[in-house]
């Protein structure tokens, strides 16, 4: 066969080629390219920025996150300027962010609306790079490009985000794959980020096949440059010719790459990652009271704790852990509530991890506390929350957003923060290390506590506020992903739901409490031992993704240099200065003189 050729027969040469593709036909894929008018764009790019969130519980899904950027690059990739690209990808985060913090609305209303736009703003860059990659007639170089450089971008949104002081790591983009047991194996190499970042490259290597597919007129109406005007040569080819199939092809060819780079990757961590290595096991029971709310709702909530607590005894229990808040009482100012644990732990034959929520006596101010109590009373052992949740626990720069308490649900008063993570001893030497609410969302933390010998990850939380909503099951699944990276099995206890445990290979143990249980369940835990590749390297899909934009940054700068360089060579030299001709009969002004 001809190598220039396309592989059809003269018969069908004279056709056109994307009748080739019946799931994508030109007039489909004209319509999906066409750039949408100005009216509807702003609108169309919230949206587009929205379908995301779909990946996550409580819809969970998963496969979806696969494709849902595909909108929101052909968008971006169609703007006529920079400016309107990055306008894009400012509205798309705008509208990301939205829908996966949605539950937050009855308790911060409209500054929800704020802050989702001001963190929508870390998504310009992205969109003004996809155009910068993707817009105008493909090639394979830029295509090939963007599959490197557009998920070192969505990291550094990811990265900037998860900053606890801009509401940290809620809804990266890998968690979706909670459930995934490929993408789980994953984690243990890179974490979360570098399940994100091949979600991403995924998306661009979709996006990039259906703009490769595009006809030419459609292509053609996403770059800014106008067409050339010019005569055609003899020698050109009429539309419908193998060229223009051999050049769509040359352009599918780096995203087809792409696509099979992700499936490579996922199978080499599959063969090559360590799986973690059984170590015995432990049952931990979880107590979750329920909903309790009007007046004495704190002793009432206690009451049933002791309840319920009270039925496990004679199972044999390592260890027993409530929920975020279960005691709403300074133990060292309550000897009687302290006592009345230690009861417990004894009837029961296990000590008992609580989280006080109250203001201490031996420190100024409000501390959210995990606290463990043996047979004998507190053991000494307790962990004071480090991470808070913004506006929930604490208001930033409160002087100048404190009027945020008058229009929602944030805190009256700042709570203190923790110094250092601990690592708690309990039953017969078994190692735990507790967190506390939203600080399961943080990849470092989990990662710090498994190097410190952390035998079993531990988050003590309380979404009460948000029981109709996505947050408790979105929350619960973090446990998975944070045992799927750091090897260690994982045990989320709420107040009122969705309780669950994870395995060190992040799959589910047990079933979960749902939120309208008010119940008690006991799992036996698979212990694991071994470092994986995550806790031992660290964030390295992030600095991986630093280095690919510090080089992006360095070869836009020297083409920028070597443009202005040819621009000075090409400016026309200044004619010579020549002293006036002169005749003999005079100046060629003054004739004669």
């Amino acid at each position: 066969m001809d190598p220039l050729s396309d592989g059809r027969s003269g018969r069908d040469r004279g056709r056109d080629p994307s009748r080739r593709w019946p799931r994508l036909s030109a007039a489909s894929a004209a319509g999906l390219l066409a750039p949408p008018s100005p009216r509807w764009r702003g609108a169309l790019a919230v949206l587009a920025g929205a379908l995301p969130a779909l990946a996550f519980p409580a819809p969970a899904l998963w496969w979806f996150a696969y494709v849902a950027l595909v909108p929101w690059i052909l968008l971006a990739r169609s703007a006529d300027t920079g400016r309107r690209a990055a306008l894009d990808g400012w509205l798309g985060g705008l509208g990301f962010m939205v829908a996966v913090h949605h539950w937050l609305l009855p308790s911060l209303h409209v500054f929800t609306l704020v802050i989702a736009a001001l963190l929508g703003l870390l998504w310009a860059p992205w969109g003004w790079l996809v155009r910068r990659l993707l817009g105008g007639v493909l090639t394979p170089g830029r295509t090939a490009a963007a599959l490197v450089v557009l998920p070192s971008g969505w990291l550094m949104v990811e990265l900037v985000r998860s900053w606890e002081g801009l509401g940290g790591p809620w809804g990266l983009l890998g968690s979706s794959q909670w459930q995934v047991e490929p993408a789980l194996r994953l984690m243990s190499v890179g974490g979360v980020w570098l399940v994100s970042a091949l979600i991403v490259i995924l998306n661009t290597a979709v996006a990039a096949l259906v703009a490769a597919r595009a006809p030419h007129s459609a292509r053609t109406s996403l770059t800014s440059r106008p067409p050339r005007t010019s005569r055609p040569s003899p020698t050109s080819r009429p539309s419908g010719t193998s060229r223009p199939s051999r050049t769509a092809a040359a352009r599918a060819v780096p995203a087809t790459a792409g696509l099979v780079a992700v499936a490579a990757a996922t199978t080499s961590a599959w063969a090559w990652a360590p799986p973690p290595e059984p170590a015995g096991r432990m049952r931990v029971a979880v107590v979750q009271p329920g909903v309790m709310d009007g007046v004495g709702g704190a002793d009432k909530r206690f009451a049933r704790e002791e309840e319920l607590t009270r039925g496990l005894a004679g199972r044999d229990l390592d260890l027993v852990v409530w929920g975020e808040s279960s005691v709403g009482y300074d133990l060292a100012e309550r000897p009687d509530v302290a006592r009345r644990i230690a009861t417990l732990s004894r009837e029961v034959g296990a000590d008992i991890l609580v989280n006080v929520d109250a203001r201490r006596s031996d420190k100024t101010g409000i501390f959210k506390s995990s606290v463990l109590v043996g047979p004998e009373g507190p053991t000494g052992d307790r962990y004071d929350k480090m991470r808070l949740v913004p506006f929930g626990e604490y208001v930033p720069a409160r002087s100048l957003l404190g009027w945020a308490t008058s229009v929602g649900k944030a805190a009256g008063e700042d709570r203190r923060r923790g110094e250092r993570p601990v690592v708690m001893k309990v039953g017969d030497g078994l190692k735990v290390g507790p967190l506390v609410c939203f600080e399961s969302a943080f990849p470092d933390m989990s990662r710090h506590l498994t190097r410190e010998g952390a035998q079993l990850l531990l988050a003590q939380s309380s979404t009460s506020t948000f029981q109709s909503s996505w947050a408790p099951e979105q929350h619960a699944s973090l446990a998975a992903v944070r045992a799927a990276e750091t090897g260690r099995p994982m045990v989320h206890a709420t107040l009122t739901g969705v309780s669950a445990v994870y395995g060190p290979r992040g799959e589910r143990v047990g079933a979960p409490l749902g939120t309208s249980a008010s119940t008690t369940a006991t799992y036996d835990i698979p212990l694991a031992q071994g470092v994986t590749p995550y806790v031992r390297l660290g964030d390295w899909p992030v600095h991986a993704a630093l280095g690919v934009l510090a080089l992006l940054c360095a070869a836009e700068g020297a083409r920028s240099l070597r443009g202005s360089a040819r621009g000075r060579l090409r400016q026309p030299a200044p004619e010579p200065h020549e002293p006036h001709a002169r005749t003999a009969h005079g100046s060629p002004a003054h004739p004669g003189r």
